[in-house]
């Protein structure tokens, strides 16, 4: 098992309700097994804001405590892989670095692209434009009239205290018949429900996670009192907070995100309880390389992912992409699914070494 720290230098600053990023910290997991190899990317980020778990973390964790549990062992899939890692308690993020890197590792030796290894289906699957908070709100109206112009069917805008209401006015006034959403990054609370009923007149897709980043009460209480649908993102980690999200009426949508929820086969798990449940999903992402955006690609043509996803084309958010091939369109607004047996993207090896913070490799 071979593990690197990256450290990205985004084109222009991840500005949420949490914060500001500069790059993009992740953690590429490598597996060898039988002369074939395959590789992961989960991305919690620098920092512990998005969700507890961050880079350093994750890295050391992987170290130090998962991979030598799977090294010399033969693992039959990637349930087996989790089972021998469930005595560590939460750390999706960690344990989707060995979970999502088995995938690829499986379907190349299966000689099968990874979508298909899942049931997916599709040449290419629709994705949108995401904007955080901008320097201004000439700069945020532009970018969105050239994702219109570049065939992307609908914008995600970033939502925090001070970019809000008004920001959803001007967009409105620019855009009125456009698809948009926002993304809340958990930075609300019930105090704040007048406001969300003020969201609810610019007739938005969803409401990406307004509450505490571990709720689920609390959200079906807002649900319940919206018309806008509510889509949960951070909230959701596993298959049983799923579980707990459909009893509970939290929401109407799900963003399912690998490293978050702990890998593909959890992330398949929680598209099937939604899919019984009436739930639409889609595919969301942390900027993270062409190696895991091509895994998210795959996830994407699941038969219940409704909303175009979160998976950015290279160019949008790096100079040069650590990995190979660059994430490009197929068409105006979609991306290819793999041709290849797992995905057609690795990291560059002088890419890796310039952006890599710390790497180890464990063997027997």
């Amino acid at each position: 098992v071979e593990i690197y720290h990256v450290q990205m230098p985004l084109l222009y600053p991840w500005r949420t309700a949490y914060g500001e990023d500069p790059n993009i910290d992740s953690v590429l997991v490598k597996l060898d097994s039988e002369g074939e190899h395959g590789w992961g990317e989960t991305t919690p980020f620098a920092a512990p804001a998005y969700s507890p778990e961050w880079a350093q973390g994750v890295f050391t964790l992987i170290q130090r405590h998962l991979a030598s549990r799977i090294i010399g062992v033969e693992i039959d899939s990637a349930e087996d892989l989790l089972n021998k890692v469930a005595m560590f308690k939460g750390n999706p993020f960690a344990k989707a670095g060995l979970e999502l890197a088995w995938w690829v590792l499986a379907a190349k030796l299966r000689g099968r692209p990874l979508h298909r290894l899942l049931g997916g289906k599709g040449d290419d699957i629709s994705i949108g434009a995401d904007y955080g908070v901008q320097d201004n709100m000439e700069t945020l109206l532009t970018k969105i009239q050239g994702a219109i112009d570049h065939g992307y069917p609908r914008v995600k805008l970033k939502f925090r205290r001070g970019w809000d209401i008004n920001m959803l006015q001007a967009v409105r006034d620019r855009f009125p018949a456009f698809t948009f959403h926002v993304d809340c990054n958990s930075s609300f609370t019930l105090a704040d429900t007048e406001l969300f009923k003020k969201v609810d007149r610019f007739e938005l897709a969803m409401i990406e996670q307004p509450l505490d980043h571990a709720d689920l009460l609390d959200h079906a209480e807002l649900q319940k009192q919206l018309e806008t649908p509510i889509c949960l993102d951070e909230s959701i980690t596993s298959p049983k907070a799923m579980e707990n999200a459909v009893r509970l009426r939290s929401c109407r949508y799900v963003n399912i995100k690998t490293g978050r929820v702990g890998g593909i086969s959890n992330a398949v798990r929680i598209h099937d309880i939604c899919r019984d449940a009436g739930i639409p999903c889609w595919v969301g992402g942390n900027l993270e390389s062409a190696v895991g955006s091509g895994i998210s690609v795959e996830l994407a043509t699941l038969p219940n992912i409704k909303y175009p996803a979160d998976i950015f084309p290279s160019k949008v958010q790096y100079a040069s992409d650590l990995s190979a091939p660059e994430v490009v369109p197929s068409a105006p607004g979609k991306l290819a699914t793999s041709r290849v047996p797992g995905i057609p993207y690795e990291p560059r090896p002088e890419m890796l070494k310039l952006h890599t913070v710390m790497s180890a490799t464990v063997t027997r």
